[in-house]
C-alpha cells in the first residue's frame, strides 16, 4: 500500500504573480527537504501550474507530510515587513488516498494504481464541498471516521496565522520548543503560545490516531 497526496492551491488566480511564484518556489524547496527527510520514501511533482501530487511509500506518514505542505504554504510570506500575526495569503486543498499503486521512477503522473485514482477523484469533488483536507481508502469505516476528524482539522488549520504556521511546520519536523525559538529568534514562551494557539496538542492526537489506523490497514 502507498499514499498519494493530490493537491492544488486554493484561489491561486487571485494571487499576484510575485506571491504565486514565491509560494510555488517554497513548495518546490519543501519537496526536496521531504525527499531528504524520508529517503527513497516520497516523491513529489508539480503539474497544471498550481497543483502538485506526491507519493508516500509508508502511508502512515501521509498526514504528517500533508500538514507540512499545508504549513509551508500558509507560512509563506513575501514581505518581511508584514506582521506574522496576519492570516496567510495562501492556502491549499489536499486529498489523501491510500491503496495499492506504483512508486514512480520519474514523475508521479506516469504512475498508476488504486491510490492515485482514489486521491484524484476525491480532490475533484472537494471544491464544491468547501473542504480543504480529506481522506479516502477502501475501508468505509475508516473513511467515515476521518471524514469527521478531518472536518475538525480544517476548522483548526483555518485559524492558523503565518506565525503559528511556522511553529507547526517545525513541530512536524520534530523540533523541540527551544530549537524552534533559536531558529525563529523568538523566546521559548512565545513559541509555546503559538503552539497552543495552533492546537498542536489536538493535531498530535490526530497524527497518532492516523498512524495507528493506517498501520492496521496495511496489515489487513
Amino acid at each position: 500500500m502507498i499514499a498519494v497526496i493530490t493537491a492544488d492551491l486554493i484561489d491561486s488566480t487571485k494571487y499576484n504573480k510575485k506571491t504565486l511564484a514565491f509560494i510555488l518556489e517554497e513548495l518546490q524547496k519543501e519537496f526536496k527537504v521531504l525527499e531528504k527527510d524520508y529517503p527513497a520514501q516520497v516523491h513529489f511533482d508539480m503539474f497544471r501550474g498550481d497543483s502538485f501530487q506526491g507519493v508516500v511509500k509508508s502511508p502512515q506518514h501521509a498526514l504528517r507530510i500533508a500538514l507540512r505542505l499545508k504549513a509551508t504554504v500558509t507560512k509563506a510570506q513575501l514581505d518581511p515587513m508584514i506582521s506574522k500575526a496576519v492570516i496567510p495569503v495562501g492556502d491549499v486543498r489536499m486529498a489523501i488516498g491510500v491503496g495499492t499503486g506504483d512508486f514512480p521512477e520519474t514523475q508521479t503522473h506516469t504512475a498508476n494504481g488504486e491510490a492515485y485514482q482514489l486521491s484524484g477523484r476525491l480532490l475533484d469533488g472537494m471544491k464544491s464541498l468547501g473542504r480543504k483536507t480529506q481522506f479516502v481508502c477502501g475501508n468505509t469505516g475508516v473513511n467515515e471516521e476521518f471524514d469527521t476528524t478531518f472536518a475538525f482539522l480544517d476548522n483548526v488549520t483555518d485559524r492558523w496565522s503565518v506565525a503559528s504556521s511556522e511553529v507547526i511546520y517545525y513541530l512536524l519536523k520534530g523540533f523541540k520548543e527551544q530549537e524552534i525559538a533559536d531558529t525563529l529568534e523568538r523566546s521559548q514562551a512565545a513559541i509555546n503560545l503559538r503552539k497552543k494557539a495552533a492546537s498542536w496538542q489536538e493535531i498530535q492526537g490526530l497524527l497518532k490516531r492516523f498512524e495507528s489506523v493506517i498501520n492496521t490497514l496495511d496489515h489487513e
